[in-house]
């Protein structure tokens, strides 16, 4: 799930460069402001922002709208509980084009204070964006459809060679044989995006419908789809509910499917070829529906179409799970943990990239991809309120959901029964989105 520019930079630096002035009574402005914040704060230290206008200093101000600016800053304690002091707050300044922003700094190992940022020029949500998310998803279609289709080619080329010849100088012709990977990893992205989607109007955050991603080189058919937050979110709750809905809707789909694949799908003499890396949770479904864990050394399960189409769900599910940055497990970690969760950032990456050069080279776009997001984490406008037990638990629920996902290894040169995968695409194919992503990143920042 990707985003406008919503969110504060990992440092959050809401504060812009100003000159510190006194405090004027006459200010009518500025008195009904303070009046406000009194009614739920007690003040201890307050400072001004005059004409913070430049480059430099927007760059430092919380990341809102390219008009919004720092009117005020106060320090000290909430007399409220903090969710419902910063709705209290948010109706009063709503009428003005006021913004709240709620942060915390430690004074002590003991005692924190809590900083209100008044800031002028709420977000004003843009729309649009529809015609493009449409006909990215129509080149989606062709694209799944594609590489469905050649699966189910090599599929017969497996007994008849000849005629999967005659399907394949046909391919365009032939792309109903796709329908069953289509329409399955389809219903399995679409179900994850909407989930973020639907979460986001449930808490009324502006957000833009599914961006699918064609790419019709790769194995997938796909580079997967994403939404854009169109203003921030407002408290870790919320955070937590639109991180969390995606993964845990597409799991609901992808583990049905992943099951009926499997079901579907021969066990064979194992042969050269790639095979599909067992996450836990694969493992254990293969388990399930054959009694024994594949591949056993000398048979595995050939994957069909709606097999892969399951498997490519959990991998996805698992890669947007992994708790750093923009991904839906950074947004996951940082409701829980709060800031803490930025010093995380550099261990994890750490490790994938470890696990990159020595396990699995096949995660090095992913990895390349979550460098070049940075340590960058949707910071709520209230990062005061902590989420509920409830919630906790949800939280704590997707991290092990994660664990069982994630696959360590997603291909390997090994054995497997003449299982319908395509060629692998050159590297030039594979970098191909990632140049794409890190440029739309670069120019909405």
């Amino acid at each position: 799930m990707l985003h406008e520019p919503a969110s504060s930079y990992n440092d959050d630096r809401p504060l812009v460069a100003h000159r510190v002035e006194p405090y004027e009574e006459k200010d009518t402005f500025y008195s009904e402001i303070r009046a406000a914040i009194e009614t739920i704060f007690m003040i201890e230290e307050e400072k001004f922002a005059i004409n913070a206008t430049t480059t430099q200093q927007r760059r430092n101000l919380l990341l809102i709208s390219p008009e919004s600016r720092l009117l005020m800053t106060f320090k000290g304690k909430l007399k409220l509980d903090s969710e419902q002091a910063y709705n209290q707050l948010d109706d009063l300044f709503r009428q003005r084009d006021l913004l709240p922003i709620f942060r915390s700094e430690p004074i002590n190992e003991k005692e924190t204070r809590h900083i209100i940022y008044v800031v002028q020029g709420r977000v004003k949500p843009n729309s649009g964006g529809g015609w493009l998310s449409f006909i990215l998803f129509v080149l989606t279609i062709f694209s799944v459809l594609f590489v469905g289709t050649i699966m189910a080619i090599n599929e017969i080329g497996s007994t008849n060679p000849f005629l999967a010849r005659q399907l394949f100088d046909n391919v365009a012709g032939e792309l109903w044989r796709g329908m069953p990977y289509a329409a399955s990893i389809l219903l399995i992205l679409g179900a994850h995006e909407l989930g973020h989607y639907f979460a986001a109007r449930y808490h009324r955050t502006a957000a833009s419908l599914p961006y699918f991603l064609p790419f019709p080189f790769g194995i997938f058919g796909t580079f997967g789809a994403a939404i854009r937050l169109r203003e921030p979110m407002r408290n870790r709750k919320v955070l937590l509910d639109i991180g969390a809905a995606g993964p845990l809707a597409g799991l609901v789909f992808a583990i049905p499917i992943l099951l009926i694949g499997l079901a579907t799908s021969p066990v064979r003499p194992i042969e050269p070829g790639l095979v599909e890396g067992n996450s836990i949770l694969y493992a254990v479904s293969k388990f399930v529906v054959f009694g024994e864990f594949l591949p056993n050394g000398s048979r595995d399960v050939f994957v069909n179409q709606m097999a892969w189409a399951g498997w490519t769900g959990l991998l996805v599910t698992g890669l947007n799970l992994i708790p750093v940055g923009q991904l839906d497990g950074g947004h996951i970690l940082y409701s829980l943990l709060g800031r803490v969760a930025s010093t995380l950032f550099y261990p994890i990456a750490a490790i994938l990239v470890l696990m990159t050069f020595t396990i699995a080279n096949e995660l090095l776009v992913f990895v390349i991809l979550i460098l070049l997001m940075g340590n960058l984490h949707a910071v709520p406008l209230d990062d005061i309120t902590p989420l509920d037990p409830r919630r906790r638990g949800i939280a704590i629920f997707a991290l092990i959901v994660f664990v069982l996902v994630f696959v360590p290894m997603p291909l390997q040169e090994a054995t497997i029964g003449g299982a319908p995968i395509p060629d692998l695409p050159d590297d030039g194919y594979i970098m191909l989105p990632i140049a794409l992503i890190y440029l739309w990143q670069r120019f909405r920042v």
